[in-house]
């Protein structure tokens, strides 16, 4: 006969192993070792009855200590293995456990309150309203408990009856192999009652369908993406359990003149030739209104301002980003007699020096290319 390995090696422990480190460790072999994960592999099948006894005996206080003692020789032995006698209360926990892993399912763990499911509503923001915040009625459809029947499922006066298929139990036992498993009741769901005398307004659901009307408040500052949430808004729990939340997803609508990066607002502005070459004051739109911005004399298309303090406020924060200015030289498209003329004297008058940028650019050209013409003509 073969000497049993030590109970400590079996499962992988130290023997300094805390309860919990001791139930961790034979969940994980008996996962892996499951006779329904190996159908017809004895090597496994043997591993599973292995670290079963070896479970039973560390994880009981009183047969641990006699182990610690005097190992496998401890006088009156530890009794029959799990398999020969049934198994104990804690074995039998974390079958339950495991058994929902493979077959997909918890057992009686269906019948214990349950959250109720989150859920989600998109709402759409103006521009404006993401940048300095706003309240909005949205209506949720969502179950609400009976008001009836107070989630009870039947009708006033009545109660659910005891299950006759599990009778009371929630589940089901069956013979698996060498050992017994407990599967959920299906015609219970698990919580050892039925519905025989439903309630008349929600049909024994225990939930009416309703919709309700909240207020969100928008923070200042949200963007496309931001969630909001509202807690204990969302679905009611099952058999007494908490509601769940609401998620508020902003979407920001975009803006015809501005855009966003961030905190910061882009804006473009067009300017006249005139009002680039000689200096202006200008009415530059912001999110709080008009302001005059100055245009120095010289000031060429693309050149970018900014405006302190006149962007996004940062979300659950008091600054504000900045605003920055793009301004576009617009030449005229069309031109009078008179306008052409003078508009040529200028051109006779500046000169190059009138155009620095195109002095500096050309003279490149000429270095890298010689002073030779080209021979193809850019046509416009």
């Amino acid at each position: 006969m073969s000497q049993k390995r030590d109970y400590y090696e079996i499962l992988g422990v130290a023997r300094t192993a805390t309860g919990q480190e001791l139930k961790s460790a034979f969940r994980k072999l008996a996962v892996q070792y499951h006779p329904d994960k190996n159908p017809g592999d004895k090597v496994s099948e043997e591993k599973f009855k292995e670290a079963s006894e070896a479970y039973e005996v560390l994880c009981d206080p009183d047969k641990r200590a006699r182990y610690d003692r005097f190992g496998h020789q401890a006088p009156g032995g530890f009794g029959p293995s799990p398999f020969e006698a049934g198994f104990s209360g804690n074995i039998n926990d974390i079958f339950g456990d495991i058994f929902g892993e493979i077959f997909g399912q918890r057992g009686r763990s269906r019948a214990a309150r349950q959250r109720g499911a989150d859920l989600r509503y998109n709402l759409e923001v103006s521009f404006t309203e993401a940048a300095f915040g706003t309240e909005a009625k949205v209506k949720i459809p969502r179950h609400k408990e009976c008001a009836v029947c107070h989630g009870s499922g039947t009708r006033p006066g009545t109660g659910p009856k005891t299950c006759p298929t599990c009778h009371g139990a929630g589940e089901l036992r069956m013979t698996q192999g060498f050992f017994q498993i407990s599967r959920t009741c299906g015609q219970c769901q698990g919580t050892g009652k039925v519905i025989t005398d439903p309630c008349m307004t929600c049909r024994g659901a225990g939930k009416v369908e309703t919709e309700s009307v909240l207020t969100v408040k928008v923070p200042p500052g949200v963007d496309t993406g931001t969630r909001l949430k509202l807690t204990g808004e969302g679905e009611s729990g099952e058999r007494g359990g908490p509601p769940g939340d609401l998620y508020v997803v902003v979407h920001v609508q975009e803006h015809p003149i501005f855009i966003r990066e961030d905190t910061e607002v882009i804006c473009e502005v067009p300017i006249s030739f005139t009002q680039a070459a000689l200096g202006a004051t200008i009415d530059v739109p912001t999110l709080d209104g008009k302001v005059k911005m100055k245009i120095p004399s010289g000031t060429q298309s693309g050149k970018v301002f900014r405006l302190r303090g006149k962007g996004v406020p940062h979300l659950n924060g008091y600054q504000r980003g900045d605003q920055h200015v793009r301004v576009t030289v617009e030449v005229p498209e069309e031109l009078t007699k008179k306008q052409r003329e003078l508009l040529e004297q200028f051109a006779t008058l500046a000169g190059e020096d009138a155009h620095p940028q195109s002095k500096s650019f050309f003279a490149k050209v000429r270095e890298l290319f010689g002073s030779e013409e080209s021979e193809e003509e850019a046509t416009g």
